[in-house]
């Protein structure tokens, strides 16, 4: 698997049906309703995450520490069980008292190693432990619509506070198999930039507006300002939303342009099975998913995500099930 942004482009899969006991150990020690004491739940994972399988703990630690080419790992061929599944939700956030399922054990578990698990108080009533479901009538720029493309964003860009990951973990795929997350990584656009625009993104922040969800009612729309790219130049951070920046002058509406188009060229389709878990780099890739057709009969296509913040690079002290305020860039 690629361990380094110079390594093959081998796609980043690793495959967990060797662990299923193991696995099955690991969810067997976690509390059986996690929402009724989230901090509590937590713990217990953290853990649990401490007695993965060396293979997993060293891949994770990697990604972590350097992420990869692609932006993006995959973890595929986790156990799940469809029996123990109740139908698709409908609405948000979920009761106190559903049990754990196991998408949402392997997603805790996986995410304690990269981070600490943060809800954002003005998304979905800041849950921490999400659903992501398709929903009737849902705006095109949430995470709830199904039959349009949801446009390549990076998670929170306008977000002082923005996760450094991004997990999702799949319970049921859609009937036609034909939703898609695309995960479109820097480390593969920005080579296929010129030197003025790669410049242009690396000198001047965007200004980016801010999504549905963290603009207060009844207030103007807060705009931000937002680096495109940061840090080193030859290895930069990227942060990118198509449908929310907008610059204000023509090179800089012409270099994101040019990015825009490298990002559509490098993407890279990952379609979710139930028993898979994507960890995407927050930092350095934007994502969409492809559009979809829900019939509405309970077993729509049904993940769950997570956010996690890595406490080394945060000025202040961060804890598992910390639920944080909108702060704008």
């Amino acid at each position: 698997m690629t361990t380094s942004p110079t390594a093959t482009t081998a796609r980043p899969v690793l495959r967990c049906d060797a662990h299923h006991d193991l696995l099955l150990d690991l969810r067997a020690s976690l509390p059986v309703r996690p929402r009724g004491d989230l901090p509590a739940f937590f713990r217990a994972a953290r853990a649990a995450a401490e007695r993965l399988p060396a293979e997993l703990l060293e891949s994770l630690r990697v990604f972590r520490d350097t992420g990869n080419r692609h932006g993006y790992l995959l973890l595929r061929g986790l156990p799940v069980d469809d029996a123990e599944l109740p139908p698709t939700p409908t609405t948000t956030p979920a009761p106190e008292e559903r049990p754990l399922l196991a998408m949402e054990a392997w997603l805790a578990i996986v995410a304690l190693r990269l981070g600490e698990p943060t809800g954002y108080r003005e998304l979905r009533a800041g849950s921490v432990l999400q659903d992501i479901y398709p929903s009737p009538g849902a705006h095109h720029l949430s995470a709830e619509t199904s039959e349009t493309l949801l446009e390549f964003h990076t998670e929170m860009a306008y977000h002082r506070h923005q996760p450094h990951h991004v997990l999702l973990a799949c319970s049921r795929a859609d009937h036609d198999r034909t939703a898609a997350t695309l995960v479109a990584s820097v480390r593969n656009a920005v080579p296929l930039l010129s030197a003025a625009d790669r410049d242009r993104l690396l000198g001047a922040p965007v200004p980016c507006h801010v999504d549905l969800a963290f603009r207060p009612p009844g207030l103007p729309e807060p705009v931000t300002s937002v680096p495109v790219l940061d840090g080193d130049p030859g290895d930069p951070m990227m942060a990118y939303d198509r449908e929310l920046m907008r610059p204000a002058d023509p090179a800089g509406r012409r270099a994101l342009g040019a990015l825009s188009d490298a990002l559509t060229e490098v993407a890279e389709p990952v379609r979710l099975e139930p028993g898979d878990l994507v960890v995407v780099d927050n930092s350095r890739t934007t994502h969409a998913r492809t559009p979809f057709h829900p019939r509405w009969d309970g077993r729509d296509r049904w993940l769950h995500r997570m956010y996690t913040r890595d406490p080394s690079r945060l000025d202040g002290p961060v804890d598992a099930a910390d639920v944080v305020p909108f702060v704008g860039r």
